[in-house]
């Protein structure tokens, strides 16, 4: 049989107060940066983000702040996909997590994990999630967030 298609129209937004771009001065050519911009977001795998990062490396030579941050966060977009994760906004005191239709895929793995971990995470009313979290730097809103999303992502499979 045919299989479902996967719904790649909706992609997640992910709002972490930190610059993610690839800046001129490390690749000048806008047509160029624009072309690395649009593989960017087809990368679906932990590898393939490793194999862009070297050759950027390899091309650009060492990757500027922006771009690991870049970097970060399509790999926050893929597991979003994955756990279902509508959106994310992350602040120095932790992120609001939202689901897509407000539908986890493994809804009573995730109710046992937030009563496991209440003075990291709970559930609001409206279903969103919020994680309590000391993310005072954008490196640290990136890495919680990337954490927190791979836990989800592994909940949601």
């Amino acid at each position: 049989g045919t299989l479902p298609e996967k719904d790649e129209s909706w992609s997640p937004q992910i709002n972490l107060g930190s610059a993610v771009l690839i800046p001129e001065s490390y690749v000048a050519d806008l047509n160029l940066r624009l072309a690395l911009y649009r593989r960017l977001s087809t990368l679906d795998s932990e590898q393939a983000i490793e194999a862009f990062a070297a050759e950027l490396i390899d091309r650009f030579g060492p990757l500027p702040p922006e771009v690991r941050s870049l970097l970060k966060i399509v790999a926050i977009k893929r597991l979003c996909r994955i756990a279902q994760v509508e959106k994310i906004d992350a602040g120095p005191k932790g992120a609001t997590i939202s689901f897509r239709n407000n539908i986890f895929p493994q809804p009573v793995k995730l109710v046992a994990w937030l009563a496991a971990n209440p003075r990291m995470a709970k559930v609001r009313p409206d279903q969103k999630v919020v994680i309590m979290r000391d993310w005072a730097t954008p490196e640290e809103r990136l890495t919680g967030a990337a954490q927190t999303l791979a836990k989800l992502a592994e909940l949601a499979a």
